[in-house]
C-alpha cells in the first residue's frame, strides 16, 4: 500500500465530493420473508453550508442496493455521475461511470484484504489521529445518550444520531451494507481518516437495533491547533418505506447501463479523463 501523508486530506467538496454514505439500509425482509423495497435520500454538507456539496439516491430492492450519486450545484437537473451496485449474494460490487460507459467489479475479498492491510499501516503511523483510527477497540470511547453516539479521538469527533430500525435483523443488515460502503470508499479514495471508527460506530448502532439518520464529523487540522479552522462534515439520510414509480424506471435504466458498459480494471476506472465522479461514503458523514 502506498504510504499516506500524516496530514489528513479531507475529501475535496468540488472534485470528489464527500458522500458519506454509509448509506442506510440493505434488503429489508418482511414478515413473510419476502424482500421489501426502500429508498434513502442523502445529502452532505460542509462547514454549515445551506446547500449540499453532494447528494445521492439509494434504492434497495430484491436483495440489491443501488447508489445513484449526483454532483450538486449548477443549473438544471442533477447529473448522475456514478452508479454503484451492491450485490451481497454474489459477494461483489459493480461501479459504473455512465458518462464514459465503463464499469469495474470489486470482489468482497478485496475489501477484506484492504481492511487488514490498512489497519496494520494505520497502527504504525506517527500521526496520533491516524494511529488512533487504526483501532482495533473504540468501545470505551463511544459515549451514548438517548439516540446519539459520540466518539472523540485526537483532533476528531464523530456524532451520530440514529433512529430505531423495523427490527434487529434490519439493523444488522444495514450494518453489513454500511461497512461495505465505507471500505469501498477507502479503496477508491485513499488518504482520509481510516474507516475503523465508523465501523465501530456501525456496530454500536446495530446493537441498538437502529440505523443512522445523521452523522457529523469534526476534524481539527494541524493548522487548527495554531488558530486555524476545523472542518465539519455532516450527512443527512432520509429513509422512505417504499419506492416511487420513477424509481422502478431508474432501476431498469441502471440494469441496462450495467449490461452495456465496457468492463475495465480498477486502475483504468480510477483514472478517467474527466474529473472523478462523486463516491458513496458510508461513512455517512461519510468519512
Amino acid at each position: 500500500m502506498r504510504p499516506q501523508s500524516n496530514v489528513i486530506r479531507l475529501h475535496h467538496a468540488g472534485r470528489r465530493g464527500i458522500l458519506l454514505l454509509a448509506g442506510i439500509a440493505a434488503a429489508v425482509v418482511g414478515r413473510a420473508g419476502e424482500p421489501m423495497a426502500i429508498r434513502v435520500e442523502s445529502e452532505v454538507f460542509v462547514d454549515g453550508a445551506e446547500k449540499p456539496v453532494a447528494t445521492s439516491l439509494t434504492l434497495f430492492r430484491d436483495g440489491l442496493a443501488w447508489d445513484f450519486l449526483q454532483r450538486s450545484g449548477g443549473e438544471g437537473p442533477a447529473e448522475v455521475t456514478e452508479i454503484v451496485l451492491h450485490d451481497p449474494a454474489r459477494e461483489r460490487i459493480v461501479v459504473v461511470d455512465p458518462r464514459r460507459n465503463v464499469k469495474t467489479q470489486i470482489d468482497s475479498i478485496r475489501l477484506e484484504r484492504l481492511s487488514v492491510s490498512l489497519a496494520a499501516w494505520a497502527r504504525k503511523s506517527g500521526d496520533r489521529l491516524i494511529c488512533w483510527a487504526g483501532g482495533p477497540d473504540f468501545g470505551d470511547g463511544i459515549q451514548e445518550e438517548d439516540s446519539t453516539l459520540d466518539l472523540v479521538g485526537p483532533r476528531v469527533r464523530y456524532t451520530v444520531d440514529y433512529a430505531s430500525a423495523p427490527s434487529p435483523e434490519v439493523a444488522e443488515r444495514y450494518r453489513r451494507f454500511a461497512d461495505t460502503a465505507i471500505l469501498l470508499k477507502a479503496l477508491l479514495h485513499p488518504g482520509g481518516i481510516p474507516p475503523f471508527p465508523r465501523l465501530a460506530i456501525n456496530r454500536r448502532v446495530a446493537t441498538a437495533a437502529a440505523i443512522p439518520s445523521q452523522v457529523r464529523l469534526e476534524v481539527d487540522s494541524k493548522a487548527a491547533l495554531v488558530g486555524g479552522r476545523s472542518q465539519v462534515l455532516r450527512s443527512v439520510h432520509r429513509v422512505h418505506p417504499r419506492l416511487l414509480t420513477g424509481d422502478f424506471e431508474r432501476l431498469d435504466e441502471a440494469e441496462a447501463q450495467i449490461a452495456v458498459a465496457e468492463p475495465v480494471d480498477l486502475a483504468s476506472y480510477m483514472e478517467p479523463a474527466t474529473p472523478a465522479p462523486l463516491r458513496s461514503t458510508a461513512t455517512a458523514v461519510a468519512p
